[in-house]
């Protein structure tokens, strides 16, 4: 896949370089913005399997 996009990508290595670094940040960009604020309620991190009648010892 990513050889597939290098390859269609115009300009030489300096230039795709600079394009590859822009879609890595618009991809980063996206799942932060939207894709993880979206996903965050269907994962279990607030599911807390400590028994409160266990104390530690």
């Amino acid at each position: 896949m990513y050889g597939w996009i290098w390859r269609h990508l115009p300009g030489n290595t300096w230039v795709k370089a600079l394009i590859s670094l822009v879609l890595v940040l618009a991809v980063v960009f996206v799942l932060f913005q939207y894709v993880f604020p979206w996903a965050e309620p269907l994962l279990p991190f607030n599911d807390v399997t400590v028994d409160e009648g266990m104390a530690a010892r």
